[in-house]
């Protein structure tokens, strides 16, 4: 779990979705008291965002399944406790939604979530949640880090806080769930036959969906439901490489459709019953499409610059506006809160809904799916394509590098300057720098390199009309930036 010698002071820094490091390395037991004391420095001054009187300077606070995420979960709400913040401490591992959702419910002034979630499993991290349940800004989070190591921690004995009711355990599950049945058609599902395998990845996503879809007619099968800190030797992320097992059973099984949850269950994947992965960006478009042709459901789109084509194509036919942001489920987030967004996500599996919060849910998005293959009664094979047939074909890929730090800082700033005109005989159309750099070549297809915020670490992405392209793509890209 990393070296744990040396004490180390490196700076704390939350990239686009909270502050993750190796535990053990950065990760220590120091520096999480130490952001959970600029947290509370945080929510002390800001404790009138929260929307009811009662919530106000009241935090939640989750953790998932990872190395002694209970821990580090009990030292964070000893420390917000010290500062006069009243803890709703999860009895358990907890979804990032259901926290999210307690906040909506109680009106509480934010919450705190001890997750990597979708990173490796030497990795743990914090999410800050505000007040209005989904992630927090750049704004919040500037003026979390610049408390950071600002004053002395304050804690007390974890007994003690309970005794004095400064945290207070709770199970914030069962109203989690009870909203997901409320949002969902739970009707239609009742007299649907589907057989589905759902993987857990080892994560907080636990009983969910089988408890949910107990007493329907769907068959639930699930898988990786067991503890385990290593995650089976992946990385808990619903892509591809980790959801092998998942894809191989859904085929051998003779499942209808194969979902999964990330380690804190706000992320989905998915695959089909003819053994091939459902990418995020179709998952996303399919519930698009299910929202706008089945339930009749208008509003705008929001998409991260990673997101596919595909869900442009099917705003102009449907005549729905399209948003585009930087990649971080936070900026999708604060569109949903100013604008009336039927659908928002992010390239690596986090959709966020109309009517519940601006925040990602992976197991309403995986029963939205159901949902939809209940109300058209179409396997999933078909629905796809269909939707090819009337939007073209669309195939995605994405490799993440190790890229040294030393050539982070030259990299983006070089290809701004190189100005590519062309890649793989094709022009180069439009030219995206917002966050990394985009190449759309002429027949929609593309290319973005982005550096992690986080990790020393490059991520490559294509899509085109073909696996074949996308490999190409994304070869090209790796050689593009290998050279710089």
């Amino acid at each position: 779990m990393g070296k744990s010698g040396k004490k180390k002071k490196e700076v704390i820094k939350f990239g686009t979705d909270g502050w993750r490091a190796v535990i053990g390395d950065t990760y220590t037991y120091e520096n999480v008291q130490v952001a959970a004391q600029a947290i509370a420095e945080y929510v002390k001054t800001h404790k009138n965002d929260a929307k009811r009187k009662s919530g106000r300077g009241v935090v939640a606070l989750g953790y998932d399944t990872r190395f002694q995420s209970d821990k580090f979960a009990e030292l964070a709400a000893c420390v917000l406790a010290a500062n006069g913040v009243k803890v709703i401490l999860a009895n358990g591992p907890t979804p990032t939604p259901a926290v999210s959702y307690l906040i909506q419910r109680k009106g509480l002034t934010g919450g705190v979530m001890i997750t990597a979630s979708h990173n490796p499993p030497q990795y743990n991290g914090i999410k800050y949640k505000a007040y209005y349940a989904g992630s927090a800004g750049s704004d919040i989070i500037e003026k979390i880090e610049s408390r950071l190591r600002k004053s002395a921690v304050k804690t007390m004995l974890f007994d003690e806080a309970i005794e004095k009711r400064k945290i207070v355990i709770e199970d914030m599950r069962p109203a989690h769930k009870a909203f997901l049945r409320s949002y969902l058609n739970m009707s239609l599902l009742k007299r649907s036959p589907l057989k589905v395998l759902v993987d857990i990845m080892y994560g907080t996503g636990d009983d969910y969906i089988a408890g949910m879809l107990a007493g329907t007619r769907v068959k639930v099968t699930t898988m990786h439901t067991e503890a385990n800190t290593s995650f089976g030797g992946i990385n808990p992320e619903p892509i591809e490489k980790n959801l092998r097992e998942l894809i191989r059973e859904t085929k051998r099984g003779r499942f209808d459709i194969g979902v999964a949850t990330d380690g804190d269950a706000d992320r989905v994947g998915a695959a089909s019953p003819d053994g091939r992965i459902i990418s995020s960006h179709t998952i996303m478009a399919l519930i698009l499409l299910h929202f706008v042709e089945d339930k009749g459901y208008r509003g705008e789109v929001v998409k991260t610059i990673s997101g596919s084509t595909l869900l442009d194509r099917i705003c102009q036919k449907h005549r729905l506006k399209m948003h585009e942001t930087p990649v971080g489920f936070k900026y999708v987030a604060e569109l949903m809160m100013t604008r009336n967004v039927l659908i928002g996500g992010e390239e690596s599996g986090g959709i966020g809904f109309k009517g519940y919060m601006p925040e990602r849910d992976g197991t309403l998005s995986a029963i939205l799916l159901l949902e939809m293959m209940a109300h058209r009664r179409k396997g999933i094979l078909q629905i796809l394509k269909d939707v090819e047939e009337v939007y073209g074909k669309f195939r995605y890929g994405r490799i993440d590098t190790h890229y040294p730090e030393d050539k982070k800082a030259r990299l983006i700033p070089a290809l701004k300057k190189k100005h590519l005109k062309k890649i793989l005989g094709k022009d180069v159309a439009c030219v995206k720098s917002y966050d990394g750099i985009k190449l759309i070549r002429s027949d929609d297809s593309w290319l973005l390199l982005r550096l992690s915020g986080t990790e020393p670490i490059l991520r490559i992405y294509a899509e085109a009309s073909s696996d074949k392209e996308v490999a190409r793509l994304l070869a090209f890209g790796k050689k593009v930036a290998n050279n710089i």
